[in-house]
């Protein structure tokens, strides 16, 4: 049995913990996972998806600001463990701790060598690609940067944002390890070299790359609106408050990017530089989140056509 230490944070980390479980070829001696974070307005105390799973498989759990230098880094090599699987743990791990396992493996979502970073999902959505997946590969120094054990890819729906690609990818990743680590470990399979010239970046987003520009397309003014929906929402404003958007369709349409083409009981379509959106969901300064009907009928119920959207 191949003792293994367990590194991630995210509900995407969690499904792949929760597969090795099930795996009696793998025995987790330890979960590392990052600090519980307050979170909302009422800044509430809340464990990461990996924790609670941890938890609840009765697993001894870590917890640094940062890995590297810790009392906890220096427990986790004291443990025996032959290896290190981590999935979006969001913390880079030192050569230490790296140097001193037979093998490190990441679990990322994307089709290395493209989009390398913290947010990969997200800007395969951004970016209009066709497809996403899983690599499962070797962990270096460098960011996302070792040698690939395998991939698996899906195709993007038009019906796919964050939170739908990051549940299914999340599976795919878990199920891609389970299939390829034991044929890994065993030397069965030669890890292949990234391809600098394909490389691309995904970091974090920003909160200024969260603001829409009526000035775009209306496709790539959709796929900037799911590629942030759930987390982090794009935005707009409208009559100088801040206008979140969670869903919007393409729909044809021509007038001056931002402006409010037309209004029905259930529809509000809004030009952009080419064709026009038809919004879905949003959410007006200081209310929830609710369908165009409900904002329509509420907040929104003294727009008139004309109107425009933005600075």
């Amino acid at each position: 049995m191949t003792k293994l230490i367990f590194m991630g944070t995210p509900d995407f980390s969690a499904t792949v913990l929760k597969g090795l479980l099930t795996d009696d070829r793998y025995e987790i001696l330890a979960v590392v996972t990052q600090p519980d974070r307050a979170v909302g307005r009422k800044k509430v105390i809340q464990e990461t998806p990996v924790k609670q799973a941890a938890k609840e498989a009765g697993l001894p759990i870590y917890q640094p600001e940062k890995l590297s230098g810790s009392p906890e880094m220096e427990d986790l090599m004291k443990l025996g463990a032959d290896g290190i699987v981590t999935a979006a743990f969001g913390q880079f791990l030192p050569s230490k701790l790296l140097d001193s396992m037979d093998f490190a493996v990441n679990v990322h979502a994307s089709l290395l060598p493209k989009h390398r970073g913290g947010a990969p999902i997200h800007y395969a959505l951004i970016q209009g690609d066709e497809e996403a997946g899983v690599t499962i590969m070797e962990m270096v120094k460098e960011m996302d940067a070792g040698d690939m054990i395998s991939r698996r890819s899906i195709p993007i729906t038009d019906e796919d944002n964050v939170g739908t690609l990051f549940e299914k990818l999340a599976l795919v990743g878990r199920d891609l390890l389970l299939d390829t680590l034991s044929a890994y470990i065993a030397g069965e399979i030669k890890p292949e070299p990234q391809d600098p010239s394909q490389v691309t970046f995904s970091p974090n987003i920003k909160p200024e790359e969260e603001k829409l520009d009526w000035n775009k397309s209306n496709r790539q003014l959709f796929n900037q609106i799911r590629g942030m929906n759930p987390w982090p929402v794009a935005h707009t404003f409208l009559k100088g408050d801040r206008f979140k958007i969670y869903e919007a369709l393409p729909v044809e349409g021509q007038g001056n990017p931002g402006e409010i083409l037309s209004i029905g009981k259930k529809e509000l379509i809004v030009a952009t530089a080419q064709g026009a959106l038809s919004l879905k969901q949003v959410q007006p300064a200081g209310k929830p989140k609710m369908d165009i009907a409900s904002f329509l009928n509420g907040v929104g119920r003294t727009l008139t056509v004309g109107e425009r959207f933005g600075d």
